[in-house]
């Protein structure tokens, strides 16, 4: 599996997380469905995540024909990262 860069900013009272790809320059945000509130944008792509009781939404920042099994190694990785081994991946809100 590759390795991707994770950004984290705590600008706000929520923390903001993005999978980057250095290779493809595709960055992926990561929404914690929980304590924050998601809108999807027009024009990106959105998966969702389902792990437990914890819920993820995850969309593409600036998508350009990247292809989808590019962004779903990105998600699994990241799950992988926070030691979510029983994540599900979904294409439209569980």
């Amino acid at each position: 599996m590759l390795n991707y860069l994770i950004s984290i900013s705590e600008s706000g009272p929520l923390k903001k997380e993005i999978i980057h790809d250095p290779e493809s320059k595709l960055k992926v945000k990561v929404f914690n469905l929980i304590r924050s509130k998601f809108i999807p944008k027009k024009g990106e792509v959105q998966f969702f995540v389902t792990a437990g009781k914890k819920l993820f939404a995850f969309e593409t920042e600036g998508f350009k024909k990247h292809g989808e099994l590019l962004i779903l190694q990105m998600i699994s990785w990241y799950c992988v990262y926070l030691g979510l081994m029983e994540a599900q991946i979904h294409a439209t809100w569980p």
